[in-house]
């Protein structure tokens, strides 16, 4: 089994000294958790980042028209067209699989299917919402690393005409991936014309595409629009938004009847203002950046110490499945390992029939954190072979 099941028990890893101090005096005395514990269980697990706290403040107070009509929303249309080109059509929405499963209906008929990795979120982790909401028929193809090409897409890619066959229609890819790998604007430029030379239409789950975006150092119109992608799921929330996600038309003829599936398929926010002003917290400055690069140094900072402290021969028995590319660990662990680990830090297993974890990284973790889970390790591996 594959994707992160719910083995995340346990308390999580504490912020110490200085930081701890700071975290405490500033925490609500009315909270109900503390705010100096830590994990490595996902970026879903982060807090709201203070600049975004503050953009819904400021949008709050007065009256501005429901569902989309207000001045935030009519923003947002122009902060996405500098950052992606235009025109745009931008839809907020409230989460990630709403985001996918409403922008992969409007691309598709009934009869229609979408080509995706059998890694993919919309296959693995959306718990059938696409096929029992959005009414389609995921094709899916294994990619060891996450990753689409022109040649695994081609496995599913067939029976046009048909009528036994639901018919591929959308190409779906992830970037970041599912295993926390990067495809470069060249690969989803070669996927994107090999999909529109057969017909098909290339829709991007972009949950931590401001990863992905750090990651490459390029815009993020250079692996969208300028590669050849038609629709766009765009995340916030993994990355510092306390909710709000949007779908992102770069091809109007991509897509059909998009403002009625919103609603169909219960995202469209009445308050719509204070999802748009998450977001344009994050792309108008270079807010979206800043905290995805924090996390996905960390991410390599993780992997470094073990790295380290695996050629000093303090850390033993512990290998990397995928290399770490943006916020994302994968490794596998001894046995027992990481049930140890989970007395003192949260994180999932990745594929517990292997032994493999994921260990994420947020925009609020710490070089701390980090530090006392390579300890951690380093404590629970000595004696493993």
């Amino acid at each position: 089994m594959t994707g992160p099941t719910a083995r995340a028990t346990g308390p999580t890893a504490r912020v110490t000294g200085v930081e701890a101090d700071a975290i405490a005096a500033a925490a609500s005395p009315d909270a109900l958790h503390d705010r100096a514990v830590r994990g490595f269980a996902s970026d879903n697990y982060s807090g709201v980042h203070p600049e975004v706290l503050a953009a819904i403040t400021a949008a709050n107070g007065g009256h501005q028209v429901a569902y989309g009509g207000d001045v935030y929303t009519a923003r947002l249309q122009e902060v996405f067209a500098r950052h992606i080109g235009g025109p745009v059509e931008v839809f907020p929405v409230f989460n990630g699989t709403g985001a996918n499963v409403t922008a992969l209906q409007s691309m598709l008929p009934r009869w229609g299917a979408v080509i995706a990795a059998s890694t993919a979120h919309i296959n693995v982790d959306e718990q059938g919402a696409p096929e029992r909401v959005g009414g389609m028929k995921l094709l899916t193809v294994p990619a060891d690393d996450g990753k689409l090409t022109p040649e695994l897409i081609d496995r599913e890619a067939w029976g046009w005409g048909d009528e036994h066959r639901a018919q591929p229609l959308v190409v779906s890819i992830t970037q970041s991936t599912e295993l926390g790998t990067l495809y470069t604007p060249g690969e989803i430029r070669s996927i994107a014309d090999h999909a529109h030379r057969l017909g098909m239409r290339l829709h991007l789950d972009g949950a931590r595409i401001a990863n992905a975006a750090a990651a490459l150092n390029v815009p993020l119109r250079a692996f969208t629009r300028d590669a050849g992608v038609d629709v766009l799921s765009f995340g916030g929330t993994k990355n510092g938004a306390m909710l709000g996600e949007a779908v992102v038309v770069l091809d109007p003829a991509a897509t059909q009847g998009l403002a009625y599936l919103r609603k169909m398929n219960m995202q469209l926010a009445s308050k719509m203002r204070f999802v748009s002003a998450q977001l344009i917290a994050l792309l108008e400055g270079d807010l979206y950046l800043r905290t995805a690069s924090h996390a996905n140094a960390m991410a390599a900072r993780l992997r470094a110490g073990i790295e380290a402290a695996s050629a000093a021969g303090s850390i033993r028995g512990v290998a990397f499945t995928q290399p770490t590319q943006v916020n994302g660990v994968f490794a596998t662990l001894p046995p027992g390992v990481a049930d140890r680990l989970r007395e003192d830090f949260r994180f999932y297993d990745w594929d517990a029939a292997r032994g493999e974890v994921r260990w994420m990284c947020s925009f609020d973790t710490t070089e701390a954190d980090v530090d006392a889970f390579v300890a951690a390790i380093a404590r629970e591996t000595s004696g493993a072979g």
